[in-house]
């Protein structure tokens, strides 16, 4: 087993960013072209605890490398992982654990990643992923597959980053000229209601 973790901060409130997470893989973050479908399987707000948990499947469409399609037999450019994410309102942690459908027969990787507040405004990410190969007792292949696919984790968490990055500041500001249009009606209704009672 290998692992890869990684820790960034984001200089947005973890309101901004457990907000933003949902749009995480949208049209405004040009870094995640290679997910292709986010289908919601189940959603539920624990009345105790006001935990929210989302199920997800992910479908994704990565190239892998040829001596790994060989092995494998081809048909690796799309794959599909599960994903289950539990917001926590009263901690403020986002939590999402994501696990591989496609080949787990032959490779187990789980991936946890844990958004939490570092300050009113500023949030600390981070990931960690466990990678397994399932490539019975040929140690050379399991470390060579294991290897391959923590330098994909290292290459895409700084893409990832700068993909999130796009997704807070375009929604920065959406939410900031709604307010302003909201703001705006409000002063538009009060005129309003002046002119009536006048």
């Amino acid at each position: 087993m290998k692992v890869f973790s990684n820790t960034e901060t984001f200089n947005y409130s973890w309101e901004e960013v457990s907000t933003a997470n949902w749009r995480k893989y949208c049209p405004w973050n040009e870094k995640s072209t290679h997910v292709v479908a986010v289908d919601t399987i189940s959603r539920s707000v624990d009345p105790a605890t006001g935990i929210l948990r989302t199920e997800r499947l992910i479908t994704c469409r990565q190239a892998a490398p040829e001596w790994l399609k060989s092995m494998m037999g081809g048909g690796m450019d799309e794959s599909q992982v599960f994903e289950t994410s539990y917001v926590d309102p009263k901690t403020k942690t986002v939590t999402m654990v994501s696990t591989n459908i496609t080949w787990s027969n032959l490779l187990n990787v789980q991936e946890t990643v844990v958004y939490s507040p570092l300050s009113d405004h500023q949030t600390k990410f981070h990931q960690e992923a466990k990678i397994t190969a399932l490539a019975g007792g040929w140690q050379r292949i399991k470390n060579s597959i294991e290897d391959t696919l923590v330098k994909r984790f290292r290459e895409n968490a700084a893409k990832g980053k700068e993909g999130f990055e796009s997704v807070l500041a375009m929604s920065r500001r959406v939410f900031a000229e709604e307010r302003e249009r909201e703001k705006m009606g409000l002063i538009r209704e009060q005129a309003g209601n002046i002119r009536m009672a006048a």
